[in-house]
């Protein structure tokens, strides 16, 4: 698990600014979805083309966050980096010019649909009722990458808790696009990973200067049961 921080400057800047470095007091769990980011074979499986040991330590964290946000009548969403003819033929600046031809290649195999490493991640608690959204960019937000924006707002989804891998990719690029789309964004320091602390801590500290409300996961789930306790209002 990593040594998650927020860099002290960060943290004096952000208290400058707004009055302290947490955001928001209170969620609204039927307006809230988790969105659970890339957990599959090719980045969790051991000697997998774009292993991250640290992701398989999260599982547990990201678990207990869908299951109490599930129990709360919020929504659950794992979304999967897909690579396949759209994405390459589309997005010809990553693969030409970030991989190496051999690394295309592998990640390419690795992340086409029906491929073992395309998989979530076994240890993974998801429901029948849980949705699965493909993604062909870093972020699911941006043009082309998936539908999860029209997927939210035809729910009425106004909050989001990012989970998932890598920190500093794919789920930073997912959590800065939705603040920008007027989502208000949870980061859960403890239910995010990538290869080492200084680069998830580079990304927990970008996320809270500007972009989330970076939190750990007991204080998240004390949010959600804390909105759950509040008996829900009905209009006659």
């Amino acid at each position: 698990m990593h040594a998650s921080r927020v860099y002290p400057s960060v943290v004096e800047r952000v208290e400058q600014r707004r009055g302290g470095l947490r955001v928001f007091d209170r969620l609204d769990s039927r307006r809230t979805a988790h969105i659970v980011v890339d957990l599959q074979n090719g980045f969790m499986a051991p000697g997998a083309v774009a292993e991250i040991p640290v992701a398989r330590d999260i599982v547990p964290a990201v678990n207990r966050i869908s299951a109490t946000l599930r129990e709360a009548g919020g929504l659950v969403v794992y979304i999967q980096n897909t690579f396949d003819e759209i994405a390459v033929r589309t997005w010809s600046t990553f693969f030409d010019h970030f991989c190496s031809p051999a690394r295309r290649q592998l990640m390419i195999e690795a992340f086409t649909p029906g491929a073992e490493g395309h998989a979530l991640w076994a240890g993974l608690d998801v429901r029948a009722e849980d949705l699965k959204v493909r993604k062909r960019r870093f972020g699911a937000f941006a043009p082309g990458a998936s539908d999860l924006h029209a997927i939210l707002q035809a729910r009425g989804v106004d909050t989001l808790i990012v989970t998932g891998t890598a920190s500093q990719v794919c789920c930073e690029s997912t959590a800065r696009d939705a603040m920008m789309l007027n989502y208000k964004v949870f980061f859960v320091e403890d239910g995010n990973a990538t290869f080492n602390d200084e680069e998830h801590n580079a990304t927990l500290s970008a996320m809270a200067h500007t972009f989330c409300d970076v939190i750990d996961s007991a204080a998240l789930i004390a949010l959600i049961k804390q909105d759950a306790a509040v008996p829900e209002v009905r209009v006659a």
